[in-house]
C-alpha cells in the first residue's frame, strides 16, 4: 500500500486558497491556484510567493562538517565565506549527478544544505555512507518536516521583506544569507530562488507559516504552485533533477561544468577528469519551435531524418509568448542556430538550438 502523501505547514492555506493540488515527490502540493499563467505573469511584474517546504533542509554540523561537504559537493564548499551560499551537484562516483542543491555556510562548521524533495532520503543516505567511512565527526539534522520553507520572489520581493523584516534583507548580495526575523519570528533569510527573479527563501517553524505566508498575500504577493514555478525556471533555463538532469547525465554533459572544480578531490572528481580528457558525447541545448505546439519531456528530437535525442523540458513561455524547450543532442548538432526538428505527436516540428538563458531579468 502506498503511504500517505505528506503535507506541508501551509496544506490548510493552499485548500483554504482552493488551490489545485497533485502528488509530487510524496507530498500533495499546489500546481496552481489562479492559473499557471497568470502566476507566472505576477513573479515576472510583482512578485508571488511559492511554498517550497517540500525541499529538503538538512543543517549539517561537527568539527568536520566543511570536509564532508567539499568531498559531496562538485564545487567549493571551504572557501565561503559566513552569510554566503554556493549551488552545488551531489555527484556519485561514476560522475552522474544524485543532485544539485544550495550550501549556505552558517558558521565556520555549520551549514544548511538545500536539495530537492525526490532526493533527500538518498541525498542523507549518500551523506550518511561518507561521514561513516571517513570517519568523520559531523551531524545531520533533517529539519524538513519541523520548518517551513517559502520563496517571496519578484521585483518586489526585497522592498517588501524589508517591511517584514528588521535586518533589512534588500542589503543581502544574491546568494547572500542571514539569520533574523519576520513578524517576530525566528528566521533564516537566503537571497536565492529558482524562477530566475530577484527573491528570497524564507525557513521558519512550521507553526509560524501558515501566519506569514498570509501576511505575504496580504502585501500583494500572489500565490504560486508549482505549475508557474516550472514555467519560470525553464524561461532561466535553470535544470530539474529527474528531467534535465539525473543520475545519467554529468555536469559537463549538462552545462554545468562552471559549477565544478576539477581540481579538487570528491566523490565522482576521477570519473569526470576522464570525461574532460575524452570530451562529451552529448550536450544540453536550448531549442526554439516553431509555432504553438508545445514540445513534452521525452519527445524525441530528429536530424536529417534521424532521432538524435529527447527533449527533457518544454512548454510555453508568457514572457517571450513562443514556446520553449531544452534537450540533449549529440555534440555535433549543439552548435547554436542549428536545425533541428522534434517529434510532437507524430508532427514533425522546425526548431533552433539556442544560447540559454532564454530570460534573463533586467538588473536595476
Amino acid at each position: 500500500m502506498a503511504e500517505p502523501l505528506k503535507r506541508t505547514a501551509l496544506h490548510g492555506s493552499h485548500l483554504d486558497l482552493k488551490a489545485r493540488m497533485v502528488p509530487f515527490a510524496g507530498w500533495d502540493m499546489p500546481v496552481q491556484y489562479a492559473g499557471i499563467l497568470s502566476e507566472a505573469a505576477a513573479v515576472r511584474t510583482r512578485g508571488g510567493i511559492f511554498d517550497v517546504s517540500h525541499m529538503g533542509r538538512v543543517y549539517v554540523s561537527g568539527p568536520q562538517a566543511t570536509e564532508l561537504l567539499e568531498w559531496l559537493q562538485s564545487g567549493n564548499i571551504g572557501n565561503l565565506r559566513k552569510g554566503r551560499a554556493r549551488y552545488s551537484l551531489v555527484c556519485g562516483e561514476d560522475g552522474g549527478i544524485l543532485d544539485d542543491t544550495v550550501t549556505y555556510r552558517l558558521e565556520d562548521e555549520r551549514y544548511l544544505l538545500i536539495c530537492n524533495a525526490s532526493n533527500r532520503d538518498a541525498v542523507l543516505q549518500w551523506m550518511g555512507r561518507w561521514r561513516n567511512e571517513k570517519g568523520l565527526q559531523t551531524v545531520l539534522e533533517d529539519t524538513t518536516l519541523t520548518t517551513a520553507m517559502i520563496a517571496v520572489q519578484g521585483p518586489a520581493a526585497a522592498a517588501l521583506m524589508d517591511e517584514l523584516c528588521p535586518q533589512q534583507p534588500s542589503k543581502l548580495r544574491f546568494f547572500g544569507s542571514m539569520e533574523g526575523e519576520v513578524l517576530g519570528s525566528r528566521a533564516f533569510i537566503g537571497r536565492t530562488g529558482y524562477t530566475g527573479e530577484d527573491g528570497f527563501e524564507l525557513v521558519i517553524a512550521a507553526e509560524d507559516g501558515p501566519r506569514v505566508w498570509e501576511a505575504l498575500r496580504d502585501r500583494g504577493m500572489t500565490p504560486c504552485g508549482l505549475g508557474s514555478r516550472d514555467v519560470l525556471r525553464l524561461e532561466a533555463a535553470l535544470p530539474l533533477h529527474g528531467s534535465d538532469i539525473d543520475p545519467s547525465t554529468s555536469p559537463l554533459e549538462a552545462g554545468l561544468a562552471r559549477f565544478v572544480n576539477l581540481k579538487k578531490e570528491f566523490a565522482g572528481g576521477d570519473a569526470l577528469r576522464r570525461q574532460q580528457e575524452a570530451g562529451v558525447d552529448r550536450r544540453l541545448v536550448g531549442l526554439l519551435p516553431e509555432g504553438r505546439r508545445i514540445p513534452r519531456h521525452d519527445f524525441p528530437i530528429q536530424a536529417e531524418g534521424q532521432a538524435v535525442g529527447r527533449v527533457t523540458s518544454g512548454g510555453w513561455s508568457p514572457t517571450l509568448d513562443r514556446t520553449i524547450a531544452m534537450g540533449y543532442v549529440p555534440t555535433r548538432w549543439a552548435e547554436h542556430g542549428q536545425d533541428l526538428q522534434i517529434d510532437i505527436r507524430g508532427n514533425l516540428v522546425e526548431a533552433s538550438v539556442a544560447a540559454l538563458p532564454f530570460y534573463t531579468r533586467k538588473r536595476s
